[in-house]
């Protein structure tokens, strides 16, 4: 597959990275950027600059194209590479609004190109492992999921701590957090309430907390946060039978279930200034501990998979009403964040 890259940042390298390692599927045509400097910086490293975006276009080698540019240039970059008859990747999050994604599908539909986001963190190992706890009912019914990242510098300093060109971390981090757990959920949500962030910054949301209601009561504490010095874990999921816990992408965690139900029986315990038996903790005879499940994943097979939806072989993974899905819960953080309300939608 003869591919090009638009847009030579932090993001568009990895892909270059991640084709460069792929040469028995990939062939690299060059890549464009609107930066002189980074356009130089690429043909340093060995790849083609294209003079101008035209250029790369009218490129009749060219058969897939990602687009790894600031988020409000992907609805134009992508539709003018459709209509020129290329295959589209887009980086997430996909563009803007839901109005701007429909007319990237319509146009993907219009010139029967494949048109595809990257969203990559599918392949997360963590989430996998989750994913797999939750699918196997191993934690009997789950009635709480919690899904965190955090940081401690603050929103990027480049064009992300900007609203004009799509700047904020909904759309930063979110887009992949709120993607996990529509893939790992099989239900409508019913209603999502989000607070965001403004430590660092004023103009975009440099964190957020966001409840979310799926249509069984199962609720969905997804978070992000860019101040905080102490990370809480990655994962914490409830179930009636146990607790599953993640502590980072390392995967340090476990799990711990209930092994003795009928004794119910605790001794009381001395907390701060007062007594409780409610709190004190189950004995070691009544739980028991696990590891964690064993998964692997290869993020490769994002683009293997492109290869195939273009070829007819497979349906491509990440979906055009996967894609709409996402978009339309993230505008529904940002509803719920501006109103200061908890918005009842199905998604």
């Amino acid at each position: 597959m003869n591919w090009a890259l638009i847009g030579y940042g932090g993001m568009g390298r990895w892909h270059v990275r991640t084709l460069q390692s792929m040469p028995e599927h990939f062939t690299i045509c060059g890549i464009y950027d609107i930066d002189e400097e980074k356009r130089i910086q690429a043909e340093k490293d060995g790849l083609h600059a294209y003079p101008t975006l035209d250029a790369l276009l009218n490129d009749k080698n060219v058969e897939l194209v990602t687009i790894a540019t600031p988020n409000d240039c992907h609805r134009p970059l992508a539709i003018a590479a459709m209509e020129q008859g290329k295959h589209v990747i887009s980086e997430k999050p996909v563009t803007l609004s839901s109005l701007d994604l429909q007319a990237m599908i319509d146009a993907s539909r219009e010139y029967g190109r494949i048109f595809s986001v990257h969203q990559n963190r599918r392949w997360d190992e963590d989430f996998l492992v989750m994913k797999k706890i939750y699918e196997e009912n191993t934690l009997g019914r789950v009635f709480n999921i919690e899904s965190r990242v955090h940081g401690s510098r603050g929103v990027p300093g480049d064009w992300r701590n900007r609203k004009l060109p799509g700047g904020g971390m909904i759309l930063d981090w979110g887009v992949h957090l709120l993607d996990q757990i529509l893939q790992m959920v099989p239900e409508d949500v019913i209603s999502v309430y989000n607070i965001n962030s403004h430590v660092t910054n004023d103009e975009v949301d440099d964190g957020f907390k966001a409840i979310i209601t799926f249509a069984s009561g199962l609720t969905a504490h997804v978070e992000v946060g860019t101040s905080n010095f102490i990370n809480m874990p990655r994962w914490y999921m409830q179930g009636e039978n146990g607790t599953a816990i993640i502590n980072d992408w390392a995967l340090n965690g476990e799990i711990v279930m209930v092994s003795d139900w009928e004794n119910r029986d605790a001794v009381p315990v001395v907390t701060a200034a007062g007594l409780t038996k409610t709190m004190a903790p189950r004995t070691d005879d009544t739980i028991q501990h696990y590891p964690l499940p064993p998964v692997e994943s290869d993020v490769k097979d994002y683009y293997r998979n492109i290869i195939k939806a273009i070829r007819g072989e497979e349906k491509q993974l990440v979906t055009h009403p996967q894609m709409m899905r996402v978009m339309r819960l993230m505008e529904a953080l940002m509803l719920s964040a501006e109103r200061n309300e908890v918005i009842h939608s199905r998604i």
